[in-house]
Protein backbone atom coordinates (compact mmCIF):
# COMPACT_ATOMS: atom_id res chain seq x y z
CA UNK A 1 0.00 0.00 0.00
CA UNK A 2 2.60 2.25 0.65
CA UNK A 3 4.50 2.11 -2.64
CA UNK A 4 1.30 2.50 -4.52
CA UNK A 5 0.96 5.50 -2.22
CA UNK A 6 4.53 6.44 -3.35
CA UNK A 7 3.95 5.83 -7.19
CA UNK A 8 0.61 7.74 -7.11
CA UNK A 9 2.63 11.16 -5.08
CA UNK A 10 5.22 10.68 -7.96
CA UNK A 11 2.46 10.77 -10.59
CA UNK A 12 0.85 13.40 -8.86
CA UNK A 13 3.92 15.94 -8.54
CA UNK A 14 5.23 14.88 -12.42
CA UNK A 15 1.94 15.77 -13.41
CA UNK A 16 1.80 19.08 -11.47
CA UNK A 17 5.39 19.87 -12.91
CA UNK A 18 4.98 19.62 -16.21
CA UNK A 19 1.36 21.22 -15.97
CA UNK A 20 3.11 24.44 -14.53
CA UNK A 21 6.07 24.59 -16.72
CA UNK A 22 3.64 24.04 -20.03
CA UNK A 23 0.96 26.71 -18.45
CA UNK A 24 3.73 29.05 -17.96
CA UNK A 25 5.18 28.69 -22.08
CA UNK A 26 1.52 28.77 -23.32
CA UNK A 27 1.38 32.36 -23.27
CA UNK A 28 5.36 33.12 -24.98
CA UNK A 29 3.89 30.62 -27.46
CA UNK A 30 1.55 32.66 -28.51
CA UNK A 31 4.34 35.89 -28.49
CA UNK A 32 6.19 33.51 -30.92
CA UNK A 33 2.80 32.97 -33.17
CA UNK A 34 1.62 36.79 -33.59
CA UNK A 35 5.21 37.31 -33.98
CA UNK A 36 5.17 35.22 -37.05
CA UNK A 37 1.52 36.11 -38.09
CA UNK A 38 1.81 39.96 -38.53
CA UNK A 39 -0.83 42.34 -38.31
CA UNK A 40 -2.54 40.88 -35.75
CA UNK A 41 -5.63 42.93 -33.68
CA UNK A 42 -4.68 44.15 -30.51
CA UNK A 43 -6.20 42.82 -27.40
CA UNK A 44 -7.55 40.34 -29.63
CA UNK A 45 -4.83 38.21 -31.50
CA UNK A 46 -4.20 34.54 -32.62
CA UNK A 47 -1.79 34.42 -30.16
CA UNK A 48 -3.39 35.80 -27.42
CA UNK A 49 -6.56 33.10 -27.80
CA UNK A 50 -3.51 30.33 -27.81
CA UNK A 51 -2.13 32.04 -24.45
CA UNK A 52 -5.88 32.35 -23.04
CA UNK A 53 -6.82 28.40 -24.00
CA UNK A 54 -3.58 26.42 -23.14
CA UNK A 55 -3.93 25.60 -19.48
CA UNK A 56 -7.57 24.37 -19.95
CA UNK A 57 -5.93 21.90 -22.76
CA UNK A 58 -2.85 21.03 -21.16
CA UNK A 59 -5.09 20.18 -18.11
CA UNK A 60 -7.42 17.91 -20.10
CA UNK A 61 -4.67 16.34 -21.69
CA UNK A 62 -2.48 14.86 -18.65
CA UNK A 63 -5.92 13.80 -17.43
CA UNK A 64 -6.39 12.01 -20.61
CA UNK A 65 -3.21 10.38 -20.84
CA UNK A 66 -2.43 9.49 -16.91
CA UNK A 67 -6.03 8.33 -16.44
CA UNK A 68 -6.33 10.64 -13.97
CA UNK A 69 -9.81 12.08 -12.28
CA UNK A 70 -12.14 14.35 -14.18
CA UNK A 71 -13.24 15.66 -10.40
CA UNK A 72 -10.27 17.34 -10.06
CA UNK A 73 -11.40 20.00 -12.48
CA UNK A 74 -14.62 20.03 -10.47
CA UNK A 75 -17.19 20.78 -13.41
CA UNK A 76 -20.17 19.52 -11.31
CA UNK A 77 -22.10 22.85 -10.27
CA UNK A 78 -22.97 21.10 -7.56
CA UNK A 79 -25.93 23.85 -7.11
CA UNK A 80 -27.31 22.07 -3.75
CA UNK A 81 -26.04 23.36 -0.59
CA UNK A 82 -23.72 25.73 -2.11
CA UNK A 83 -26.35 28.63 -3.39
CA UNK A 84 -24.86 30.83 -0.62
CA UNK A 85 -21.45 30.30 -1.72
CA UNK A 86 -22.45 31.70 -5.80
CA UNK A 87 -24.39 34.48 -4.71
CA UNK A 88 -21.13 35.68 -2.78
CA UNK A 89 -19.43 34.91 -5.68
CA UNK A 90 -21.76 37.00 -7.72
CA UNK A 91 -21.93 39.92 -5.13
CA UNK A 92 -17.93 40.13 -3.77
CA UNK A 93 -16.72 42.31 -6.70
CA UNK A 94 -19.85 44.66 -6.46
CA UNK A 95 -19.96 45.36 -3.47
CA UNK A 96 -15.79 45.87 -3.07
CA UNK A 97 -16.21 47.70 -5.79
CA UNK A 98 -18.78 49.99 -4.11
CA UNK A 99 -17.03 50.27 -0.74
CA UNK A 100 -13.44 51.39 -2.20
CA UNK A 101 -15.67 54.03 -4.75
CA UNK A 102 -17.08 55.31 -1.29
CA UNK A 103 -13.30 55.81 0.05
CA UNK A 104 -12.08 57.33 -2.93
CA UNK A 105 -14.90 60.20 -3.27
CA UNK A 106 -14.80 60.50 0.33
CA UNK A 107 -10.85 61.18 0.30
CA UNK A 108 -11.35 63.01 -3.00
CA UNK A 109 -8.96 60.27 -4.58
CA UNK A 110 -11.87 59.29 -7.16
CA UNK A 111 -13.97 61.43 -9.46
CA UNK A 112 -17.35 60.28 -10.18
CA UNK A 113 -18.17 63.61 -12.54
CA UNK A 114 -18.32 60.89 -15.72
CA UNK A 115 -19.83 58.06 -14.01
CA UNK A 116 -23.43 56.72 -16.22
CA UNK A 117 -24.51 54.08 -13.92
CA UNK A 118 -27.18 53.13 -17.34
CA UNK A 119 -24.57 53.40 -19.57
CA UNK A 120 -22.34 50.67 -17.09
CA UNK A 121 -25.35 48.42 -16.28
CA UNK A 122 -25.49 47.96 -20.25
CA UNK A 123 -21.91 47.41 -20.54
CA UNK A 124 -22.21 45.14 -17.61
CA UNK A 125 -25.08 43.08 -19.17
CA UNK A 126 -24.21 43.14 -22.34
CA UNK A 127 -20.60 41.11 -22.07
CA UNK A 128 -21.61 38.75 -19.00
CA UNK A 129 -22.07 36.15 -21.37
CA UNK A 130 -18.92 36.93 -23.21
CA UNK A 131 -17.04 36.56 -19.65
CA UNK A 132 -18.68 33.54 -18.43
CA UNK A 133 -17.23 30.98 -21.21
CA UNK A 134 -13.67 33.20 -21.55
CA UNK A 135 -13.35 32.89 -17.92
CA UNK A 136 -13.50 28.57 -18.32
CA UNK A 137 -10.30 29.15 -19.62
CA UNK A 138 -9.02 32.03 -17.51
CA UNK A 139 -7.51 31.30 -14.69
CA UNK A 140 -9.99 28.40 -13.94
CA UNK A 141 -7.96 24.99 -14.47
CA UNK A 142 -5.20 26.72 -12.37
CA UNK A 143 -8.08 27.27 -9.25
CA UNK A 144 -9.54 24.37 -9.63
CA UNK A 145 -6.86 21.39 -11.14
CA UNK A 146 -3.68 22.34 -9.98
CA UNK A 147 -5.35 22.97 -6.42
CA UNK A 148 -6.45 19.51 -7.00
CA UNK A 149 -3.17 18.35 -7.14
CA UNK A 150 -1.51 20.32 -4.63
CA UNK A 151 -4.16 19.01 -2.25
CA UNK A 152 -2.82 15.46 -3.29
CA UNK A 153 0.94 16.17 -2.62
CA UNK A 154 -0.42 17.49 1.17
CA UNK A 155 0.42 21.05 0.63
CA UNK A 156 -0.58 23.10 3.23
CA UNK A 157 -2.84 26.10 1.99
CA UNK A 158 -0.16 28.93 2.14
CA UNK A 159 1.92 26.97 -0.03
CA UNK A 160 -1.46 26.38 -2.70
CA UNK A 161 -2.09 30.07 -2.40
CA UNK A 162 1.83 30.86 -3.55
CA UNK A 163 1.49 27.78 -6.10
CA UNK A 164 -1.66 28.70 -7.56
CA UNK A 165 -1.29 32.30 -7.14
CA UNK A 166 2.54 32.33 -8.92
CA UNK A 167 1.78 30.33 -11.47
CA UNK A 168 -1.87 32.44 -12.40
CA UNK A 169 0.09 35.69 -11.95
CA UNK A 170 3.26 34.76 -14.26
CA UNK A 171 1.25 33.29 -16.60
CA UNK A 172 -0.07 36.63 -16.62
CA UNK A 173 3.33 38.46 -17.94
CA UNK A 174 3.45 37.98 -21.91
CA UNK A 175 -0.39 39.33 -21.31
CA UNK A 176 0.97 42.33 -19.86
CA UNK A 177 4.58 42.57 -21.17
CA UNK A 178 2.74 42.22 -24.83
CA UNK A 179 -0.71 41.63 -25.47
CA UNK A 180 -2.27 44.15 -23.71
CA UNK A 181 -2.57 47.62 -25.32
CA UNK A 182 -0.87 50.35 -23.76
CA UNK A 183 -3.43 52.92 -23.52
CA UNK A 184 -5.30 49.89 -21.01
CA UNK A 185 -2.04 49.45 -19.10
CA UNK A 186 -1.67 52.91 -18.17
CA UNK A 187 -5.01 52.78 -17.44
CA UNK A 188 -5.03 50.45 -14.83
CA UNK A 189 -1.58 51.28 -13.00
CA UNK A 190 0.50 54.16 -14.86
CA UNK A 191 3.49 53.07 -14.78
CA UNK A 192 6.54 51.15 -16.71
CA UNK A 193 5.40 47.73 -18.75
CA UNK A 194 8.71 46.26 -17.10
CA UNK A 195 7.53 47.16 -13.81
CA UNK A 196 3.60 46.90 -13.24
CA UNK A 197 3.65 43.01 -14.38
CA UNK A 198 5.79 42.48 -10.95
CA UNK A 199 3.32 44.63 -9.16
CA UNK A 200 0.48 42.70 -11.01
CA UNK A 201 1.43 39.32 -10.23
CA UNK A 202 1.71 40.15 -6.20
CA UNK A 203 -2.10 41.60 -6.78
CA UNK A 204 -3.28 37.93 -8.45
CA UNK A 205 -1.73 36.26 -5.53
CA UNK A 206 -3.51 37.66 -3.15
CA UNK A 207 -6.43 37.26 -5.37
CA UNK A 208 -6.13 33.85 -5.90
CA UNK A 209 -7.14 33.34 -2.13
CA UNK A 210 -10.82 34.18 -2.73
CA UNK A 211 -11.01 31.53 -6.44
CA UNK A 212 -9.18 29.05 -4.79
CA UNK A 213 -11.36 28.66 -1.66
CA UNK A 214 -14.26 29.19 -3.40
CA UNK A 215 -13.73 25.94 -5.67
CA UNK A 216 -12.82 24.29 -1.90
CA UNK A 217 -15.47 24.84 -0.65
CA UNK A 218 -18.46 24.30 -3.40
CA UNK A 219 -16.01 21.51 -4.76
CA UNK A 220 -16.92 23.11 -8.01
CA UNK A 221 -15.21 25.38 -10.88
CA UNK A 222 -18.11 27.50 -11.63
CA UNK A 223 -18.13 29.71 -8.52
CA UNK A 224 -15.15 31.17 -9.76
CA UNK A 225 -15.63 31.33 -13.46
CA UNK A 226 -18.90 33.28 -11.93
CA UNK A 227 -16.74 35.52 -9.90
CA UNK A 228 -14.13 36.32 -12.63
CA UNK A 229 -17.07 36.70 -14.62
CA UNK A 230 -18.62 39.75 -12.48
CA UNK A 231 -14.79 40.70 -12.36
CA UNK A 232 -14.43 41.39 -16.03
CA UNK A 233 -17.93 42.68 -16.76
CA UNK A 234 -18.19 45.71 -13.98
CA UNK A 235 -14.37 46.50 -13.01
CA UNK A 236 -12.57 46.44 -15.92
CA UNK A 237 -15.05 48.36 -18.14
CA UNK A 238 -15.42 51.19 -14.53
CA UNK A 239 -11.37 51.66 -15.06
CA UNK A 240 -10.45 51.15 -18.16
CA UNK A 241 -13.46 52.75 -20.31
CA UNK A 242 -13.58 56.11 -18.02
CA UNK A 243 -16.61 56.03 -15.39
CA UNK A 244 -14.22 57.32 -13.34
CA UNK A 245 -11.50 59.34 -12.68
CA UNK A 246 -8.93 58.79 -10.03
CA UNK A 247 -6.25 61.00 -9.24
CA UNK A 248 -3.06 60.81 -10.29
CA UNK A 249 -0.74 58.67 -8.06
CA UNK A 250 -3.91 57.73 -5.65
CA UNK A 251 -4.04 54.37 -8.26
CA UNK A 252 -1.75 52.40 -6.70
CA UNK A 253 -3.84 52.86 -3.77
CA UNK A 254 -7.62 53.16 -4.55
CA UNK A 255 -7.79 51.52 -7.92
CA UNK A 256 -10.95 48.99 -7.89
CA UNK A 257 -8.37 46.93 -10.43
CA UNK A 258 -5.10 46.79 -8.73
CA UNK A 259 -5.34 49.35 -5.93
CA UNK A 260 -3.59 48.26 -2.16
CA UNK A 261 -6.99 48.87 -0.51
CA UNK A 262 -8.60 47.16 -2.37
CA UNK A 263 -6.20 43.30 -2.88
CA UNK A 264 -6.47 43.82 1.25
CA UNK A 265 -9.92 43.48 1.10
CA UNK A 266 -9.97 40.82 -1.52
CA UNK A 267 -7.55 38.80 0.58
CA UNK A 268 -9.52 39.19 3.53
CA UNK A 269 -12.44 37.85 1.76
CA UNK A 270 -10.51 35.01 0.70
CA UNK A 271 -8.73 34.23 3.95
CA UNK A 272 -12.55 34.92 5.40
CA UNK A 273 -13.85 32.17 3.07
CA UNK A 274 -10.76 30.03 3.85
CA UNK A 275 -11.93 30.51 7.79
CA UNK A 276 -15.49 29.21 7.42
CA UNK A 277 -14.04 26.02 5.31
CA UNK A 278 -11.53 25.25 8.37
CA UNK A 279 -14.47 25.58 10.94
CA UNK A 280 -16.94 23.77 8.65
CA UNK A 281 -14.75 20.73 8.16
CA UNK A 282 -14.56 19.74 12.06
CA UNK A 283 -16.52 17.15 13.31
CA UNK A 284 -16.98 16.35 16.99
CA UNK A 285 -16.37 12.31 17.83
CA UNK A 286 -17.71 10.57 20.32
CA UNK A 287 -15.06 11.02 23.28
CA UNK A 288 -15.90 14.56 22.52
CA UNK A 289 -12.41 15.74 20.47
CA UNK A 290 -12.38 17.12 17.11
CA UNK A 291 -11.25 16.25 14.06
CA UNK A 292 -10.36 18.29 10.76
CA UNK A 293 -11.49 16.51 7.63
CA UNK A 294 -10.32 19.10 5.41
CA UNK A 295 -7.95 17.08 3.75
CA UNK A 296 -10.09 13.88 3.28
CA UNK A 297 -12.98 16.13 1.99
CA UNK A 298 -10.41 18.01 0.02
CA UNK A 299 -9.09 14.90 -1.57
CA UNK A 300 -13.06 13.67 -2.38
CA UNK A 301 -12.75 16.53 -4.95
Amino acid sequence: MLNGEIYLDRKVLRNTVIFIILVLLSGWIGVLVDSILPEQPDDNSLGMGIWLVLPMLIAVVITIFSKGSWKDFGFKPNIKGNIKWYLIAVLIFPVVTAFVLIIGVTAKWIDLSTFDLRTLTIVFSSTLLFNFFKNIFDGAPLHSYLTSQLIKLNQNDWKIYLIVGGTWGTWHLPYYLVFLPETDLQAVLPGSRAVIPVFMIMIIVCWAVMFIELFRVTKSIWSGVVLHMVEDSLINPLVISGFISIAAGKEILISPIAGIITTILYLLIGLGIRTYRLQASRMPLVDGESVNKNQSMDNNI
